[in-house]
């Protein structure tokens, strides 16, 4: 690719050592410009690393360690140059502007990954892993983010379209010889193949929102009518005071989101307005905040005045499922340090705490951190984005198409059409097939300097 690259690799600020990335096939005439050390970086071997200080013509700017990268053994597979330098911000920015200034450009977000992909070092599969790795809000995702990295991923879609091309190609041999009624495959062999490719993409395609939570986290919503207990509540599974707690109506108008840690996940806790008729402008918007970001939401926590009235809350717990159906929603019923009466049976899905004392909220978190996990549970080694959760998802739609079409006898000509249009919607996953489009909204969302 033209052009020689160069950014900060490392977080920008106060900091131990800084990494600056230098790519391209001008990496070494630049930093030997600048660099004096024991040995020009040019003819010296790839992966060692140099001492010495890069000057601003006569000024020294900043002793460094300037590792050596020669293409194509480098991660861009072009030479390159990491320079590790002190850290901050002014001697940072002084470096780079010193390698600009002799002649390479600043990168743009996800360039040295996308040159990476470009240049076959990476299929999309994997360089999308690099950003899940960088941006993964638990353990268990950015070890399944390395392990996609490594390949796994990337080898099972080449046998599988592989495999489905194959099928596709006798399908379309057959038909040489339909005057001759001669049949050379095995239909129900071949149905059956179809129906496990089917079946694999259909499955990786339905975990996309097992994979968000490992990504981004297990979100939970607390929802209730004013007063009910339900910033209390935020406050005490945070362990701090967040929200501000008030026995005057409406208090919370907008939502208010902090993260805590429940059984090794990110648990994302949305305090939402409290839900009821108003007049009031401003708490109207925020209860349609509130409702929106309830359907963002993985559980819904309805946060019941049980001390007011322990039923007060079944019709909001009935209109919440109705809006959001595929949501895990409990109830809970809060304030029973000030309940005088007894609880006549246990319902499902309720629990019982006082959000202000603390207790039954060991049980709530238990029961949250079960529903976290589960929701995670069938991810394994693939840790879909909802880009490749769309293209599996229609690679499944063309495969039961032609597995039906197949078992209703339908020409081999329109099978064998499906399948190949399946082939290449897998194909876009690894980037076997992709746009200029399409690549720039992958590495947009990278930062810069990977």
């Amino acid at each position: 690719m033209p052009g020689t690259i160069v950014a900060l690799s490392t977080p920008p600020g106060v900091s131990g050592i800084a990494v600056i990335r230098i790519s391209g096939d001008d990496a070494f005439t630049i930093v030997d410009k600048v660099f004096s050390g024991k040995t020009k970086l040019s003819p010296a071997q790839s992966h060692t690393i140099h001492y010495g200080t890069i000057y601003d013509n006569e000024t020294p700017v900043d002793t460094v360690l300037a590792s050596v990268f020669h293409s194509p053994n480098s991660y861009t597979s072009e030479d390159t140059v990491e320079i590790s330098c002190h850290g901050g911000y002014a001697i940072t920015g002084e470096i780079i502007r010193v390698l600009i200034a002799n002649g390479a450009v600043a990168a743009e977000a996800g360039e040295f990954t996308k040159r990476a992909f470009l240049n076959g070092k990476l299929d999309l599969t994997q360089a999308e892993a690099v950003a899940d790795i960088i941006h993964s809000e638990s353990t268990a995702g950015a070890l399944t983010a390395v392990r996609q990295l490594l390949g796994g991923f990337k080898r099972r879609l080449s046998e599988l379209r592989s495999q489905l091309a194959d099928i596709a190609a006798l399908l379309e041999l057959e038909l040489d010889f339909a005057d001759e009624d001669i049949e050379i495959t095995n239909k129900s062999l071949i149905i059956k193949k179809i129906m496990e490719a089917e079946t694999y993409c259909r499955l990786l395609s339905e975990s996309y929102h097992s994979a968000e939570v490992l990504r981004n986290g297990y979100y939970i919503g607390l929802a209730g009518y004013p007063n009910s207990g339900k910033s209390t509540l935020f406050n005490s599974l945070l362990g701090k005071i967040r929200a501000i707690v008030s026995p005057k109506p409406g208090t919370t108008r907008d939502y208010i989101e902090d993260s805590l840690i429940i059984g090794g996940i990110v648990v994302r806790l949305i305090d939402t307005a409290g839900i009821r008729n108003s007049e009031d402008e401003i708490e109207v918007e925020g209860i349609k905040l509130a409702h929106s970001a309830l359907k963002q939401c993985n559980m819904i926590l309805i946060v019941n005045d049980c001390y007011s009235d322990i039923r007060q809350s079944d019709m909001l717990l009935m209109n919440i499922k109705d809006i959001n159906p595929d949501t895990k929603v409990i109830l809970l019923q809060n304030k029973i340090d000030k309940f005088e009466g007894t609880f006549e049976s246990i319902v499902p899905d309720e629990i019982y705490i006082s959000a202000k004392t603390g207790l039954g909220l060991d049980l709530l978190k238990e029961q949250i951190k079960t529903e976290a996990e589960s929701s995670s549970v069938r991810i394994n080694d693939v840790l879909v984005n909802q880009r490749q959760a769309r293209l599996l998802g229609n690679a499944a739609d063309l495969l039961h198409t032609a597995g039906d079409a197949l078992n209703q006898g339908v020409e081999n000509e329109l099978v064998s059409l499906d399948i190949r249009n399946a082939v290449d919607s897998l194909g876009e996953i690894s980037g076997e097939r992709f746009s200029e489009e399409v690549l720039n909204n992958i590495f947009g969302r990278f930062c810069i300097g990977k």
